[in-house]
């Protein structure tokens, strides 16, 4: 009667979206403030002033039917125009706004661009610890995910095993830097090095292997990180960028997609997107929010508060005897559980009203994921309760 793969897919929520609706049922029951959650990568830092006031501005004063009406399946011209102009500026890209695809938001970006390059038998590889919804966009095109295991003693690129996984069938290789969930920024010496790689195996196979680069974290970076830009280092690299982070727009829907001229055979790339969105239903993104963000572009939000947090949490929890590698970007700790059983360990921590996400669920077991984009606040008063936990375990060792 229904699609059982659908159906599956429907009623089955994500271990993240789980917690976090345990932790509202919970909240009723204790107290918001006597629950610490950091389950979710919501950001708590509110969306900056000017992005107000250009919403604002642009509602009042703009032409309502140009504010509300549907756009050209890209994008509004304009608005791509303005991006570009900021990519050329701030990293160099030799692009213009046929170069970009305006989408709703990241998890768009990365599943139209899997539709667009996907054959039958194709294979998309990504590192763990990765994002989980990668497997369901990927699977959903009719592709299959090759996971490289972790590196985790540092979460970088562990490039024997990504050597061995590399096949005739790879289309693509998933970047995901910063890192959800390990907040490992991966260097510019790991991108030559990766598309060095890349560039060999090309010749071997025959077919060009494109590096997507999701980069919704891209602006989120400390401790002297910065990001490379990918294009200038790899010709066949995508961008897939979203303002949910950087402008605090994660309910907005607003990002885009970017082909440079330099990928293999760019004009059937970007028509394979445009037919991909038009598959997927994406009639166009958010026509009021592709005008803010063209309006804001250039413009930076103060994220600082996500190193204090950062910095707050590493050191709260490595005194208490976690193991953690300290993350250089976006706004996840990533620490090894006090028990094999990653699963049980987080169960364990529900009972100390800490929510935190397993790391089976990254493709790392053993592991935790902490979203620490809350209040300071919360991580202060936070970090009694995890003594509790890690004293917990303690008591059982004894």
């Amino acid at each position: 009667m229904v699609s059982e793969e659908m159906y599956t897919l429907g009623t089955k929520k994500s271990t993240i979206r789980t917690i976090f609706e345990f932790g509202q049922k919970r909240a009723a029951e204790v107290g918001a403030e006597n629950v610490f959650d950091f389950s979710l990568g919501n950001p708590n830092v509110p969306a900056p002033d000017f992005i107000r006031d250009a919403a604002v501005d642009i509602l009042r004063h703009d032409d309502p039917t140009a504010v509300h009406g549907y756009t050209i399946a890209p994008g509004k011209p304009a608005v791509r125009e303005a991006l570009a102009a900021d990519l050329k500026r701030r990293f160099g890209m030799d692009v213009t706004g046929k170069n970009l695809f305006m989408t709703a938001g990241a998890a768009a970006s990365v599943t139209i661009t899997f539709k667009a390059l996907t054959e039958p038998g194709d294979e998309f590889i990504t590192i763990a610890p990765f994002f989980p919804e990668y497997r369901v966009f990927v699977e959903a095109c009719g592709g299959k995910l090759v996971v490289v295991p972790a590196k985790t003693d540092d979460f970088q690129i562990d490039f024997a095993a990504l050597e061995r996984a590399l096949s005739t069938r790879t289309k693509a290789v998933i970047i995901n830097s910063p890192n959800n969930p390990s907040g490992a920024v991966y260097s510019e010496t790991t991108i030559r090095r990766l598309a060095d790689l890349l560039r060999a195996k090309e010749q071997e196979c025959g077919h060009p292997i494109f590096i997507i680069a999701d980069e919704p974290y891209r602006e989120i970076v400390y401790d002297g990180a910065s990001v490379p830009c990918i294009p200038l280092l790899y010709d066949n690299t995508i961008v897939c960028y979203s303002y949910s982070k950087s402008f605090s727009l994660p309910g907005e829907r607003i990002g885009y997609i970017v082909v440079p001229d330099s990928a293999a055979d760019f004009a059937r790339i970007y028509g394979a997107i445009a037919g991909a969105a038009r598959v997927l239903t994406h009639v166009n993104a958010p026509s009021l929010w592709q005008l803010v963000v063209a309006r804001c572009v250039g413009q930076a939000a103060d994220l600082s508060i996500y190193e204090r947090n950062a910095a707050l949490l590493y050191d709260g929890l490595t005194a208490l005897g976690f193991s953690c590698v300290r993350p250089q970007g976006a706004f996840y700790l990533f620490p090894q559980a006090l028990e094999p059983d990653d699963a049980a360990f987080c169960r364990r921590a529900q009972e100390y009203d800490l929510l935190l996400v397993p790391g089976r669920d990254f493709g790392c077991p053993g592991y935790f994921r902490a979203a620490y984009c809350v209040r300071s606040e919360v991580i202060e008063k936070s970090l009694p309760r995890f003594e509790e936990l890690a004293k917990s375990y303690k008591s059982i060792s004894e």
